[in-house]
Order: structure tokens, then sequence, then C-alpha cells
């Protein structure tokens, strides 16, 4: 229970940063776009945490340990750097965009937008509640399963394909068209996360070859 309370007070400090990194740039209060990515954010992040906090602690510590510095190999380092750079990029670029009108998204697809930020990370949460071991850095524990049922026989990473989904849904949540192209970028340290991550996981953990062999796809079913 304490740690399920930790995570609410982190999910409401990582709140508060969001708000600065939009409402700063944007100028105003008056953004409703970005009040309403800030609740899918937060409660679909914070449900799911708390729940997880409650019924794997493990799990949810494993989560928690995140950052360049808690990584062990020099790749995912970088990436992870680079990873915790383009938030704040994507976050203020859509404020400045709303402050200049710099584009335009209808609002059908600002709500489309919602949606997938809600999916993707329900879809990622999921994946950490299926997978216990599924840690915030790239490492194998000793004694860890192998977890190749539910989502993870659909795909190999399906954390990551969550991920993918937010990042795709937030440029347009936001209504801010200029912030898609962070998604490049995001799209490259994810693909070069996911290689260094199977590199380790084909070396230390027993049965992921024969996993790769029985399913096929990384990230996007019928993709890559």
């Amino acid at each position: 229970m304490k740690l399920a309370l930790q995570t609410a007070v982190t999910s409401v400090l990582g709140i508060g940063v969001f708000v600065l990194l939009l409402f700063v740039p944007a100028g105003t209060l008056n953004y409703w776009q970005g009040w309403t990515f800030i609740v899918v954010f937060g409660l679909s992040t914070l449900v799911p945490g708390v729940y997880l906090g409650v019924t794997n602690p493990k799990a949810l510590q494993r989560r928690m340990k995140a950052g360049p510095t808690n990584e062990t190999r020099p790749v995912q380092r970088v990436v992870i750097a680079i990873s915790f750079l383009l938030t704040p990029v994507m976050m203020v670029t859509a404020g400045l965009d709303h402050r200049f009108g710099w584009s335009t998204v209808p609002v059908p697809a600002v709500l489309v937008g919602d949606l997938l930020v809600a999916a993707g990370l329900v879809l990622a949460q999921w994946a950490v509640i299926q997978n216990g071991y599924a840690a915030a850095t790239i490492t194998v524990e000793k004694e860890q399963p192998l977890v190749s049922t539910g989502l993870y026989g659909v795909v190999r990473h399906p954390l990551y394909l969550g991920a993918l989904i937010m990042m795709i849904g937030s440029p347009f949540a936001l209504a801010s068209l200029w912030a898609l192209p962070v998604l490049l970028p995001g799209l490259a340290v994810l693909a070069v996360r996911i290689l260094d991550e199977e590199k380790l996981m084909r070396q230390e953990l027993t049965g992921y070859e024969q996993y790769m062999a029985k399913v096929h796809d990384r990230l996007v079913p019928y993709v890559w």
C-alpha cells in the first residue's frame, strides 16, 4: 500500500511538470486540449499503477527504477537520455503552437488522439501486469521466466507497442501538427532500444531464441 501511495504522489508530481511544460509556453490556461491530455494521461497511468502497486509491488518497483543512470548498457543510457528530452520538446512545441496558432487540428482528430494516448498507456501497463519483469531498465534477473503468452504471444515487445501508440496520439491530442516531427527521433530511439534489448535477451534469457522463432514480430504485427 505504501508503494501504491508513492506511485500516486509521483503521478501527481509528474502531472505538475506536464502543466508547466504545456501551459507556460502556451501563455494561457485556456487550452482545453492540454487539460484533456493531462487528465487522460494521468488516469491512464495512475489507476493501473496503483493497481500494480497493490497486486505486484516488485513489478512496480522495477518500473519506477528508471533513467539513464540506472541503465547498465551504454547504448541504453544514450537511448533513455534522448527519450527523456523528446517528451519536453514535444510538449513545449505544442504549447508554443497553441500560443502562436501555427497549426489547426480538428476536434475529432484531437479526441482520436486522446483515445490513442489512453489505449497506448493502458496497453503498456497491461504488458507489465502480464510480465512483472518488464522493468524500466534493460536487464535480465536471476531465474527470470520467459513470458510468451497473452500480449507477448502477439508481439515480442507489447510494452513498446503501447508507447508507440501513445507517441502517435500525443501530438493530435495536443492539437499540434508541429509536434509531429518529434515522432521521428522517437521512433529511431525506440528501434535502437528494442534491437539492443533483444541482443541481451538472446544472450542471457533462456529460451529467447526459440521465442523469437515463434513470435516473429517485434513491435507491430505483420510490419516489424
